[in-house]
Order: C-alpha cells, then sequence, then structure tokens
C-alpha cells in the first residue's frame, strides 16, 4: 500500500495548487509509492460533498422560482408564440 510522503517544498499545507500539481504528475507517472494518500483521500470526499451541496442548492433555487412562478399567474412574460420573443 502507498505510504504519505511529502516533499516540504509541495507540501499540501503550504501550496494546495502545487501539492495537486505534484500529485497529478506522481499518478502519471505511475509513482504510487510517492503519492500523499491521506489528503488525496480528503480531497476526493471533499469533490463529491461540494458537487452535493451544490446540486441540492440550485434544486432549492429552481423549486423556490416554479413555486413563484406557480403561485403568481399575472407576473409571468407573456411570449409571442410566433416568433417566441417576449412581449
Amino acid at each position: 500500500m502507498a505510504q504519505t510522503l511529502r516533499n516540504p517544498s509541495t507540501s499540501y499545507d503550504d501550496d494546495i495548487i502545487v501539492w495537486a500539481t505534484e500529485q497529478a504528475r506522481l499518478l502519471r507517472e505511475g509513482q504510487f509509492t510517492q503519492l500523499d494518500i491521506a489528503h488525496l483521500i480528503e480531497e476526493i470526499e471533499d469533490v463529491g460533498k461540494r458537487e452535493r451541496r451544490e446540486l441540492a442548492s440550485r434544486m432549492a433555487i429552481l423549486l423556490a422560482h416554479l413555486l413563484k412562478w406557480q403561485s403568481q399567474p399575472a407576473r409571468r412574460s407573456k411570449v409571442d408564440p410566433e416568433n417566441r420573443t417576449v412581449i
């Protein structure tokens, strides 16, 4: 199993962009024993959490817009069916 080995010049805590670039290079080169496994796991889990939060946020906004649209028919835009422009 790969170990957590870090070069101080590319430390996760010092510069995450440099760290991520270095981790990607190590993966491409197949240098799995050099990977910072603990932080890679953390980052992958965080991506999933961010995606779920973003989806929930966008769904809440969509639901709010749909509820407003449904409850305020007088405020809806009128669309010309011939050329699909807002009147």
